[in-house]
């Protein structure tokens, strides 16, 4: 778990009931990805009167809807210029991250035939 930098406000509604709360900087999260998605949580300890957690579990497919509309978002005019720059270095460590990763989670050049490393040359030429 990490410390929250800034802050995060969740709202969890029923027909008959609603739930909100905010994680500060006195709370935590975590972020990672798992074989079926995003897990995010966030958590706010202390004694039974404050302590707090939220988990979140979002499928891969809908996490890339996500990121296409907060593209769109963008693209529609965001103009917090302190926030944008903070944004736009995480999504690249993201994009940058996500292509240095083997596909397969293992070493994928170790099972190529000796015609794939040669078209791959070639293609990389």
């Amino acid at each position: 778990m990490k410390p929250i930098p800034d802050k995060a406000e969740v709202a969890l509604e029923y027909p008959d009931k609603l739930y909100i709360g905010s994680f500060e900087r006195t709370s935590d999260f975590d972020a990672h990805l798992d074989e079926a998605g995003l897990a995010l949580t966030l958590h706010h300890g202390g004694d039974e009167s404050v302590r707090k957690s939220v988990r979140m579990h979002i499928h891969y497919a809908l996490f890339a809807e996500i990121l296409s509309d907060l593209a769109a978002s963008v693209a529609k005019g965001f103009t917090d210029d302190a926030h944008r720059q903070m944004i736009a270095q995480a999504a690249a460590e993201l994009a940058a991250a996500l292509r240095a990763a083997p596909a397969s989670g293992k070493d994928s050049d170790a099972d190529m035939t000796a015609e794939e490393e040669v078209t791959l040359l070639h293609i990389m030429e």
